[in-house]
């Protein structure tokens, strides 16, 4: 017999304990620091070549490269290891599911990597460590070695579409999966919030983990507000016993 599929989405919360800021929370950034959303918005940083400075430098300064996985990241890649069918549909950049063990072909980034940069004009891709090592060499707004043009962390800027395509994976994902796991996210981001319904909608058992009350909790099975490090491990611990059920 088959074990059931078990979907994850994930935010910010989930890497508050590898020392990665949570920007919505009471407590984020966005909300202590209005002007510092400018940064990571669209319009501004392609019009503005000092908002692009400052950004550069938030994020050389930021240390996030260098965050490792923590005990809720191994959790789920542990539990993928034991033979239950994980997907990860994670609204985080910081790449730590993968780090943890988790193959890349099971992680779906809702929003983009930090550990790369896009040139606007011409789409190259490359490692954001070389653009960093730019800035520290001197270049306050490295360009595109390609093409010349504007270089952008490769995560969905505020002002941007998600990728269509990731989102129509990340829907057929939360149709088909039998539990669906909220941990660490307000549910409160569309469209990346708007998956819980989806496998609500079509019979998955909907299991909440997150600090603050969400939207969803009403439609949940189970809501667990105990601190995500010690409740995720856990939970799926206890969905490993269970076969995944």
């Amino acid at each position: 017999m088959a074990k059931p599929l078990v979907a994850l989405l994930s935010g910010a919360g989930i890497s508050t304990d590898s020392g990665i800021p949570d920007y919505r929370g009471p407590n984020g950034l966005w909300r202590r620091d209005p002007e510092a959303e400018k940064l990571v918005t669209y319009e501004h940083y392609m019009a503005d070549a000092e908002i692009r400075r400052r950004s550069w430098l938030m994020r050389r300064d930021s240390g996030a490269l260098g965050a490792r996985p923590n005990a809720a990241h191994r959790a789920v890649a542990e539990l993928e290891r034991s033979g239950v069918p994980v997907r990860v549909l994670t609204q985080n950049v910081d790449g730590l599911h993968q780090l943890a063990g988790l193959p890349a072909r099971k992680v779906l980034e809702l929003h983009g990597s930090a550990r790369s940069v896009l040139c606007t004009r011409c789409h190259a891709r490359g490692p954001m460590e070389e653009a960093l090592a730019r800035v520290d060499a001197g270049e306050p707004d490295p360009p595109c070695r390609e093409c010349g043009g504007i270089l952008k962390p490769a995560t969905v800027m505020f002002g941007e579409r998600l990728d269509p395509v990731v989102l129509g994976e990340a829907a057929a994902i939360a149709k088909a999966c039998q539990v669906f796991i909220a941990v660490g996210s307000s549910l409160q981001v569309q469209p990346a919030a708007g998956l819980a319904g989806v496998a609500a909608d079509h019979g998955a058992r909907l299991v909440v983990v997150n600090a603050e009350p969400t939207p969803y909790d009403d439609r949940a099975d189970e809501v667990i507000r105990e601190p995500i490090g010690t409740a995720l491990p856990a939970l799926l611990a206890r969905l490993a016993a269970e076969g995944g059920a």
